[in-house]
Formats: C-alpha cells, structure tokens, sequence
C-alpha cells in the first residue's frame, strides 16, 4: 500500500499557499508555520501538521468573514 503521508516539503508547501490565500484577503497569522514535532515523533507515518497559531480577534473575524464570504460566492 502507497504511502500518502505528507513530506516536510508538502507541509511547506501547503503553508506558503494557506499564506498567500490569505494575504490575498489581508490576513496575517504570524504563527503561521510547519510544526517540526509532527515530523520527530514517533507516529508512523509522521502526521505533518501545519500550526495556526494565535492570533487577535480582529484576525479571526478577518478570517471568518473571508471564508463566509467565499462560501457564499461558491
């Protein structure tokens, strides 16, 4: 069976496009990045998460707003 496990490149990858949409919108999550950990532990295959991060709540009504907005077009 193939394993279809996420590379640190994908995970990088999938960062930097998730940064892009949003500044598209004038979304900033500084937190914004690769959790390294999910790749170090012992869980195989590793999980390959993507950390969100905090952020204030002008942002995350930012964020809302935009993806109201976007499903409403959709």
């Amino acid at each position: 069976m193939p394993d279809h496990s996420p590379t640190a490149y994908d995970v990088t990858l999938c960062v930097e496009n998730l940064r892009t949409a949003l500044a598209l919108h004038g979304i900033t999550l500084p937190s914004l990045r690769v959790d390294v950990p999910s790749f170090a532990s012992a869980q195989t295959p590793p999980a390959g998460l993507v950390t969100l991060g905090n952020c204030n709540t002008a942002t995350a009504q930012a964020l809302a707003a935009a993806l109201q907005k976007t499903a409403t077009e959709g």
